[in-house]
């Protein structure tokens, strides 16, 4: 009785120890596994970022800047803040009634570059030579209202330049100073561990790799905003030059017709004015 007893105890201290094995493996798989992901993580971490060592800093900081500036460029160099089409269209309206100064006070209250322009420009016309309003004096204006706008319109999009040319130099500053580093630890030691140097070499060039992905989003975004910019420009100017050749028009034609007898045009005018001479003579 006392050998079954006992046999079944054992037994039963058995099954005992070998559940408490498995649910203790089992939270241990777990929680490897969860380190492991953790652990994962971090290298990926490290491997892209962290190892590139303190010249990653510069480097991200000089990243968010330049995603800042194509962002700004592209919320700014907008048709609408340059050349909004119902003010052009407004403008020429009026210019083609020759109402320059309504078309001035329009333009002032506007804050688009069309509006800044045309109310820095119209000024310059010259009511006393009808037949071009002094449109060298307009045109002047025009130029003189450009060069002092362009630095302040071109400023962003210098700065995208830039940022393209200053990250691949940082990023050849880390790497250069992470190959010292590699090198000088390999004269340390003596010895030259093929996976040792090989991944302080890989960490070195990070820094390279980074400064070019930098530039190679830099640089085109500095091209593609520095044509926009300056057709946004040239749309403006054009709109302008559009609203002073429509009032030349206007007067000359209204002085052409004032020198033509009414109801005669065309080869009638021709036959007129040889009538007249005939009669003279």
């Amino acid at each position: 009785m006392k050998a079954t007893i006992t046999r079944f105890g054992v037994r039963a201290l058995s099954l005992g120890m070998m559940a408490a094995f498995a649910v203790s493996s089992s939270a241990f798989a777990q929680d490897a596994a969860a380190e492991g992901a953790a652990a994962v993580q971090k290298t990926m971490l490290d491997k892209w970022v962290i190892d590139g060592g303190w010249t990653m800093i510069p480097l991200v900081i000089l990243l968010f800047i330049t995603l800042y500036l194509m962002l700004h460029c592209e919320m700014t160099l907008k048709k609408a803040k340059f050349c909004p089409d119902d003010l052009k269209a407004q403008l020429i309206a009026l210019m083609g009634e020759c109402r320059v100064r309504s078309a001035i006070e329009l333009a002032a209250q506007n804050p688009s570059y069309l509006g800044r322009l045309v109310a820095y420009a119209l000024p310059n016309i010259d009511a006393n030579r009808p037949e071009d309003l002094g449109k060298d004096g307009i045109e002047d204006a025009i130029a003189d209202f450009t060069a002092n706008e362009r630095p302040g319109m071109m400023k962003t999009v210098d700065m995208l330049a830039l940022s393209s040319t200053i990250a691949p130099s940082i990023g050849l500053f880390g790497t250069v100073q992470g190959m010292v580093e590699a090198f000088a630890i390999l004269a340390e030691t003596g010895q030259a561990d093929p996976t040792t140097l090989a991944g302080s070499i890989s960490v070195a060039l990070l820094t390279t790799f980074w400064g070019l992905i930098i530039s190679i989003i830099a640089m085109p975004g500095f091209f593609f905003y520095k044509k926009r910019a300056q057709a946004l420009e040239a749309s403006c100017i054009n709109a302008v030059e559009e609203m002073i050749s429509t009032s030349i028009n206007v007067l000359n034609a209204d002085a052409q017709l004032a020198r033509i007898p009414e109801g005669l045009s065309g080869g009638e005018e021709e036959e007129y004015i040889e009538e007249g001479e005939e009669a003279q003579a």
